[in-house]
């Protein structure tokens, strides 16, 4: 059995993975895939987390989780999904993105020590990211997520050597939140693991929801009439018609964070897309890109 953890990062859209692949519950079970409610395992596993302490769990300790989590037997997948398996806190970055997430994955792990793990990571510009990210603080009352943080120096890749470094061996498979759109159905088949001619439904709400009612249905007759021959017709097709239907406001981020230029914005556009090309060249990562 292999354990699947979809772990975020907090603003790309992870709640919206989930959903689709619970819509398909059914489906993918035939293939023996498990998508359990996020309910049956968020806090239990951040509960059993902590008492464990960083210490594995028995065979019998894990069988106990894993008749809480589901229900179908014995799959050989199961999809965990919760951006809080990076951290609680995010915005507590103390210099670095997520400085305790290759720990706090280590510790997930350790609840299902007999079983194979594999980790999915959706990534974000951090000219993007962070201001979103303050949002999120905000709510929470904090003031400044870059107070003693320079947004220069955070790194994509730096969380990834993280991860990879508290958990040897374990598939990291990354793609970039920007990029969702024209790469969606390989995100949901690489955290799924379903085959390539099963057929998710309502796979296309992500297309749905950033393009106006009308691009949208002309894209499906489209389709349906001319039926993409191959991944990247597919991604042509789809970019035309978001160059032409694709709703402003859903698509043009407005990047508002205190003391930041347009040169501020650049630099660090250009030092992710450097970053990603960084990730995309280290071992033991599959990076999903259109």
């Amino acid at each position: 059995m292999r354990i699947v953890y979809h772990i975020g990062a907090h603003c790309t859209g992870g709640e919206r993975l989930v959903r689709c692949l619970l819509k398909n519950r059914a489906v993918l079970a035939k293939e023996h895939i498990a998508v359990p409610s996020p309910t049956r395992y968020r806090l239990l596993m951040r509960d059993v987390a902590h008492q464990l302490r960083g210490g594995f769990a028995s065979q019998d300790q894990e069988a106990l989780i894993l008749d809480q989590i589901v229900d179908e037997g014995e799959p050989d997948r199961i999809v965990l999904s919760w951006e809080r398996f990076l951290g609680q806190q995010p915005w507590l970055m103390r210099g670095a993105l997520y400085g305790s997430g290759g720990e706090r994955l280590r510790d997930m792990t350790r609840i299902f020590p007999w079983q194979e793990a594999e980790f999915h990571l959706s990534i974000r510009n951090p000219a993007t990211f962070l201001p979103a990210l303050q949002v999120l603080a905000n709510a929470k009352g904090t003031i400044d997520i870059l107070q003693d943080t320079d947004p220069r120096q955070l790194y994509w890749s730096d969380l990834v050597a993280n991860i990879q470094s508290h958990n040897p061996g374990v598939p990291l498979t990354v793609w970039c939140d920007e990029e969702t759109p024209l790469i969606w159905p390989e995100v949901l088949q690489a955290v799924s693991g379903h085959g390539p001619d099963t057929d998710l439904v309502e796979a296309d709400d992500l297309l749905a929801e950033i393009m106006s009612d009308i691009g949208f249905a002309k894209l499906k007759t489209y389709c349906a009439e001319h039926p993409p021959q191959s991944v990247a017709q597919r991604r042509r097709i789809v970019t035309a018609f978001l160059e032409k239907f694709a709703l402003p406001d859903c698509v043009d981020v407005e990047i508002d964070m205190p003391g930041w230029t347009d040169d501020d914005v650049t630099l660090l556009t250009e030092r992710y897309l450097a970053d990603v090309e960084r990730i995309r060249r280290m071992p033991g990562v599959t990076l999903v890109a259109s």
